[in-house]
């Protein structure tokens, strides 16, 4: 034991020892051997029990720069919040001159790309031998002193008021030509390098002190050295995201969180997700083995840390299985999918992100998402949000636990298999069939947006449907697409797929509110079938929902929890919301709105809205003269449950405003109720700005249901053209 404590501190000398080394005129070969032998002694102090890599050098270098980038947006950041006043011009000069260098070398990027180094290059007079220098196939940064600011401040007893900062300048280096003048350069791997940087005030006072000696205000956080995400550093992005959520503005989300860390976490997780099959298997057949349901989470941030640390973190015995709906309508959705991405990371077999419809291109932009991340990551917004939706379009759509639970955010789904249903000895109508999980693993998920129609509808059914209490399968018109599914399909699909139990999302006490034959999930939760083979329930994880909207609910959220061996018997756990960070919203109620109406994403609000609703399902699977009925009562509504307007048509004199559902002629000489579908383009889109409500908005309804009525009559007519071709043929 005594012999492995001196080994050990052998080996802890030599880290001490290349990390207090100069670098000064090393070649990349005699870099790559020191920072290797380094590496192999840390391995040595921490019981590693692998071989030393090229991989681990170049990580440790990045490392090194990611540390000494953090150390300058620290700079940049007092710098901006210090007052100017009582300093002359020169002194200002050197200040704003050190915060444009610092903000340079803030922007470091991943070490896999050149891009960042040769744009901080951009307007630099570099000589052509300050480029390229490779060590182990990784860039690094050649810090020199070549600006020399020695401005001081100094109080009324003459005394230094600031402490030692780094102002600096990065170049980068020929491989047979490191000059770096006088200054030494340094691994910083321990401590950042050091220059003099001393400031004087006419006026004595210590502001200055005050600012740049406090300890920093956020810190940033850094991929591991190792490339390995431990509990710990997620403990730490937990404690860096809510400090942050709580002082900070939005703005300043990409000097806690570098774009080079979005990056990697994001590409570790799809290279997991994009390996996980449509439909999850999970495996938790052991003794004290429990797995926790979660549902919609919307951006509520401080929410979800309070469901991690009440029903605890995974591990070895406890999996999670999220349902979706992670973004939109809160202020922290990008905090909250990349804390749940870096969880998958961690345990990939104990934790399970499926998607929900909020994952989605349509819905991002409408709800806030977008928005959110443009608003985090400045210029490199849309580079970030990019990277989320590539992420979304490769999360798994469903789950089944411990063969007997199955787990989604909309539900049940549609069979592929196209069955016909005779209403007359000639005539033969299209009838739904219900999917089964075969069908459901043979779906190309990897669409930004579920479609409104084609071939890949279980995709759109998955993440869009609704349980009803009325019996069979039927379109759903209130939200436009997906699916209403009555008690004997959920016995059915129980049935056929061998399972006790489903666990679904999707609806929240807003969608809920004042319908009398589902619970009002003011509880988190509600039993919607419940039957001789199993149950359906409804799961909402987002208490006090929506954080920003017209009406916000003092509802609970909940999350279930099942437990080895009777997993089809959960336990709900509801809890309050937590107190919350004062925010500004990404999406303002009033556009909300709007989108709402022109995503079909309507709520039923009300009893008459419920008749309307089996109105509808009698439509599809009852005779003709009962869809006559249907449609005729629908149309005589000034607010059609299929799609609202959103635009104050009384107050341009039209009581009777044009619908998106219309009366078309059937294949049996009637009339049947037919969806206007959204069009890709609306030709006279976007309006002129400076056309005034409610005009604009009157006028981009209908510029929208003229393009969808159009793109319907041409589909048809291709359709129909195919059809004739079909016969001559």
């Amino acid at each position: 034991m005594e012999r492995e404590e001196k080994i050990k501190n052998a080996c802890k000398n030599i880290v001490e020892c290349v990390n207090a080394m100069s670098f000064v005129n090393l070649d990349d070969q005699r870099v790559n051997s020191l920072v290797m032998m380094r590496e192999i002694a840390r391995g040595v102090v921490e019981n590693r029990d692998r071989k030393v890599t090229k991989s681990d050098v170049t990580r440790a270098l990045h490392s090194s720069i990611e540390k000494m980038a953090s150390v300058c947006r620290d700079i940049v950041y007092k710098l901006s919040k210090m007052s100017y006043k009582g300093l002359d011009d020169q002194r200002i000069q050197s200040l704003s001159r050190v915060k444009d260098i610092a903000s340079k070398h803030a922007k470091v990027a991943s070490v896999e790309s050149d891009s960042w180094f040769k744009e901080s290059l951009a307007g630099e007079e570099m000589q052509p031998s300050s480029v390229d220098v490779l060590v182990g196939g990784a860039e690094i940064m050649v810090v020199e002193e070549s600006l020399e600011l020695e401005t001081e401040l100094r109080n009324e007893d003459s005394h230094n008021a600031v402490q030692k900062w780094p102002v600096t300048r990065a170049k980068l280096a020929s491989k047979k030509d490191v000059q770096i003048g006088e200054a030494q350069r340094k691994m910083p791997e321990d401590e950042p390098l050091e220059v003099d940087a001393q400031l004087i005030n006419p006026n004595g006072q210590n502001q200055v002190q005050e600012i740049l000696s406090q300890p920093p205000l956020f810190q940033s956080l850094i991929w591991p050295p190792d490339d390995r995400i431990t509990l710990d550093w997620i403990q730490d992005v937990i404690s860096i995201f809510k400090q942050f959520s709580q002082d900070h503005a939005p703005s300043e989300f990409q000097f806690v969180m570098p774009i080079a860390l979005v990056d990697k976490l994001v590409d570790n997780s799809l290279r997991i997700l994009s390996k996980e099959p449509n439909c999850v298997k999970i495996d938790c057949h052991g003794e004290d083995s429990r797995v926790v349901v979660v549902g919609d989470i919307h951006g509520q941030f401080h929410d979800l840390l309070y469901l991690l640390e009440n029903a605890g973190f995974p591990s070895e015995n406890q999996f999670y299985v999220f349902n979706g709906n992670y973004v939109d309508r809160g202020a922290w959705g990008l905090e909250v999918f990349l804390l749940l991405l870096a969880l998958k990371v961690l345990m990939p077999h104990r934790v399970y992100l499926l998607r929900g419809n909020h994952e989605s291109k349509e819905c991002t932009l409408a709800y806030g998402f977008e928005k959110e991340v443009k608003t985090k990551f400045g210029d490199q917004g849309e580079y970030v949000y990019n990277k989320c939706l590539d992420c979304f379009k490769e999360l798994p759509l469903a789950s089944v636990i411990a063969g007997s639970v199955y787990t989604s955010h909309g539900g049940l789904f549609r069979s592929t298999r196209i069955a016909y249903s005779r209403r007359s000895r000639r005539k033969r109508t299209q009838r739904l069939e219900l999917g089964s999980l075969g069908e459901l693993s043979e779906v190309k998920r990897s669409l930004v947006d579920p479609p409104y129609e084609g071939p890949n509808m279980i995709l759109t059914d998955v993440l869009w449907s609704d349980p009803s209490k009325r019996q069979g399968m039927c379109k759903n018109r209130a939200r436009g697409r997906g699916l209403w599914w009555g008690p004997d399909c959920t016995e059915a699909f129980l049935k056929m797929s061998k399972l006790k139990l489903i666990i679904r999302s999707h609806e929240g006490p807003d969608v809920r509110a004042g319908q009398h034959l589902f619970g009002d999930m003011l509880s988190g939760y509600s039993l919607d079938h419940d039957g001789e083979i199993g149950k359906l329930y409804t799961l909402f994880s987002a208490p006090d929902y929506p954080q920003f909207g017209r009406k916000m609910f003092t509802n609970e959220g909940a999350y279930a929890v099942l437990k080895s061996p009777n997993f089809e018997s959960p336990s709900f756990h509801s809890f309050k919301a937590v107190e919350r960070p004062k925010a500004d919203p990404f999406v303002s109620v009033d556009d909300e709105d709007k989108i709402a109406s022109c995503n079909r994403e309507v709520e039923i609000a009300s009893s008459d809205d419920e008749d309307e609703r089996d109105l509808g399902e009698r439509n599809i699977t009852s005779t003709h003269a009962q869809a006559s009925i249907a449609a005729i009562s629908s149309s005589q509504k000034s607010s059609p449950v299929v799609m609202g307007s959103g635009v104050d048509f009384k107050a341009l004199g039209i009581s009777n405003p044009p619908s998106w559902s219309v009366l078309l002629p059937d294949d049996e000489g009637g009339t049947q109720l037919v969806e206007v579908p959204q069009a890709p383009e609306a030709e006279g889109l976007p309006l002129p700005p400076n056309l005034e409500e409610p005009h604009k908005s009157a006028y981009e309804y209908l510029f929208k249901l003229v393009a969808g009525l159009k793109h319907m009559l041409q589909t048809r007519e291709i359709e129909s053209k195919g059809q004739k071709r079909r016969r001559d043929d």
